[in-house]
């Protein structure tokens, strides 16, 4: 079921729900009306012990209340609701069908791999002792040396949240080599932040010395971000005014924090993103599909779970896409080392396996399934990707 009808059926609940609680509280003001209008006449009887008028006053307001019948309005507004939200809930059941085991394969796992990545995680996320638990006790001690790595990752990152860039500068200096390979202005960004930091809290001189010694050698390569940060030092003071108060925003700190993170991983050799997370941000994606392929292979009394290649494509976005990937459009077949793509003579690419099987042996011609030009599979080059 398309998403659009289950955002259809939200948004008529949710417009029954205001209409009922609309009239729920017209019953409720009815009904407090109606007492304070028999309390107002109780107040003005010239004989406060006077029973006849106070009965009379009584009686009134108990026909008044019966007349509006507030109890069975009220049930019969609950009622409606109750029944609204069943159906709802009755819909989204269908719609999502809570039994994922259905869209499980058997796979056989590497236990050893899988608890690597998985201590990997609890340590990219921070979790050092849930980490040091897994290890323990899934007996993996050569995982322990991942963990030295986001250890100091997050020495910098905790130093980072109190605006303390010592940490953080002694590795970027210790780094500083691999980091100009990779093209990072890390150091500058740093000293940008504490040069902003200077002028908001400190003095104009404090300003000009800190550029002097650690913005001027980014001069000649950053001219335009070095003479905004010069700019500002006339500011001091009135920076509200300042043309360059962009330079001030508190997501400069934030920017910076995503990147020397970034940095980190890169230079240690592990992603940014921990592969537990991707992987099951993936899997959340693909369920869909691969619910409804389960629900159809049972259907037809087929079993999927025995099958080499999925019959459907599982599309995922671009964030899950990291390499390159070749599907043969005759075959259907995905490219491997041993059946690769190859580039015919008309730049059409098909796999080996479908040219081999067209030319029926390496000499004989054969016309391209896209075009009439004829070729051999002699004449054509193997791609790598």
């Amino acid at each position: 079921m398309e998403i659009s009808t289950v955002k259809d059926a939200f948004d008529h609940v949710a417009k029954r729900q205001k209409l009922s609680s609309s009239k729920s509280q017209e019953v409720v003001d009815q009904v407090g009306y109606e007492i304070e209008q028999a309390l107002t006449k109780i107040k003005a009887i010239n004989d406060p012990v006077s029973p006849i008028d106070l009965k009379s006053i009584l009686a009134e307001l108990e026909l008044k209340l019966n007349a509006i019948g507030p109890l069975h309005r009220l049930e019969g507004l609950q009622k409606e609701r109750n029944i609204n939200l069943s159906k709802y809930a009755k819909l989204l059941e269908k719609s999502f069908n809570p039994d994922i085991s259905k869209a499980y394969r058997n796979v056989d796992f590497d236990f050893h791999i899988v608890n690597q990545i998985v201590a990997s995680h609890f340590y990219q996320q921070g979790l050092f002792d849930l980490g040091d638990c897994l290890i323990n006790e899934a007996g993996e001690p050569e995982a322990i040396a991942i963990r030295s790595h986001f250890l100091e990752m997050y020495q910098i990152l905790e130093a980072l949240k109190v605006k303390n860039l010592e940490p953080a500068l002694n590795w970027i200096i210790a780094n500083r080599e691999k980091l100009n390979q990779n093209g990072s202005t890390l150091e500058l960004k740093l000293h940008r932040l504490q040069f902003v930091e200077i002028i908001q809290k400190g003095t104009k001189a404090d300003a000009l010395s800190y550029a002097r010694t650690h913005l001027a050698p980014f001069a000649s390569l950053h001219t335009n971000e070095f003479q905004k940060l010069v700019v500002c030092i006339i500011w001091v003071g009135k920076l509200d005014r300042c043309p360059h108060a962009e330079l001030m925003s508190p997501t400069h700190w934030e920017e910076f924090t995503e990147e020397i993170t970034q940095q980190f991983c890169s230079l240690v050799g592990l992603s940014y993103q921990s592969p537990l997370s991707v992987a099951i941000a993936a899997g959340v994606e693909g369920l869909p599909t691969l619910l409804k392929l389960a629900n159809v292979m049972a259907a037809k009394r087929q079993e999927w779970q025995a099958m080499k290649q999925l019959p459907v494509p599982v599309e995922l976005g671009k964030e899950f896409q990291f390499h390159s990937v070749f599907v043969c459009p005759v075959s259907r077949d995905q490219g491997s080392e041993e059946n690769p793509p190859m580039l015919m003579p008309c730049l059409h690419v098909l796999c080996k396996q479908s040219i081999m099987k067209l030319s029926k042996s390496s000499s004989r011609t054969f016309k391209c399934p896209y075009c009439p030009t004829e070729a051999s599979a002699a004449q054509c080059r193997q791609l790598y990707f």
